[in-house]
């Protein structure tokens, strides 16, 4: 079972970025799914969420958008407006009770390998 982000990359401020997170070797239909972040220094915190409902952090609410292709076994988290501390490894995860809310970063079953989004000012 593998997840593989993609599509982070430099970006200047105010541009957008699609990442995408393809899930393999099952499927992750009942799955919760979501993305988080890291920035150096601090603590990996959730971005965005799917699940039984939908959660964002407050920093990101009307800036991103998480969707999933549940066809394709993907995630996707789409950055509009991106701001400088928006700069971070960003790293998608899978959990297998669909009703958790992901902030509880222990409970996850799968972990991505990260991407790098850096946003210029």
């Amino acid at each position: 079972v593998q997840l593989q982000a993609s599509g982070g990359g430099l970006v200047q401020a105010g541009g957008s970025l699609r990442l995408s997170c393809a899930a393999s070797g099952r499927s992750f239909s009942n799955y919760a799914m979501g993305w988080f972040r890291q920035a150096p220094g601090k603590e990996r915190e959730r971005v965005a969420w799917s699940g039984s409902k939908t959660y964002y952090a407050d920093s990101v609410l009307g800036r991103f958008t998480i969707s999933r292709d549940f066809a394709l076994n993907t995630v996707y988290l789409q950055m509009n407006s991106l701001k400088p501390e928006d700069t971070a490894v960003y790293y998608c995860a899978a959990d297998s009770n669909r009703f958790h809310d992901g902030t509880n970063l222990a409970r996850m079953d799968y972990w991505g390998k990260g991407t790098q989004v850096t946003v210029s000012s």
